[in-house]
């Protein structure tokens, strides 16, 4: 299913809304160009996840972790990866096999140490707003339930 989002608030709200239709549990993979809106949606996502800190691109980080009351939450960045096998000296599967949602940015530098996604969210410029494109893995047919975007409701 495909959105056009015209400004980063909306990219914020579209987040908040995705956080009321996600599972506690998932793989996340995030696609865009730098600057596309990847961490904005994340932290819209965090912000209505009870999040109240701020919300940052781990770029230099590799990853960052939010606990929230019922949740943990990782973001991670592989773009400054400079070898996938890096992720196994981080414990990538230790993070993807907890009961959390991670959200990877840059996805396709970490191949073969990955699993699929359960959700791939792919975020493009279009003129002066931006498309955000959403894929559900073939293995989790309601992955995200009861989805609604500008009274659109989206079963996928």
């Amino acid at each position: 299913m495909k959105f056009t989002l015209n400004t980063a608030t909306e990219t914020e709200l579209f987040g908040a809304k995705l956080w009321q239709a996600l599972p506690k549990q998932g793989v996340i993979f995030l696609h865009g160009e730098l600057g596309a809106g990847k961490t904005t949606l994340v932290r819209g996502l965090l912000t209505a996840a009870g999040h109240q800190g701020a919300v940052k691109s781990p770029t230099y980080t590799i990853v960052e972790e939010y606990t929230l009351a019922q949740q943990k939450i990782f973001h991670f960045d592989l773009y400054r990866i400079s070898d996938p096998e890096e992720l196994e000296l981080i414990g990538i599967r230790d993070y993807i096999n907890s009961d959390s949602l991670c959200f990877i940015e840059w996805a396709e530098l970490g191949t073969d140490y990955l699993p699929t996604a359960d959700l791939s969210i792919h975020l493009e410029y279009q003129a002066q707003a931006r498309s955000i494109t959403l894929s559900i893995a073939n293995t989790k047919p309601n992955y995200l339930n009861n989805f609604c975007w500008q009274n659109h409701s989206v079963t996928l």
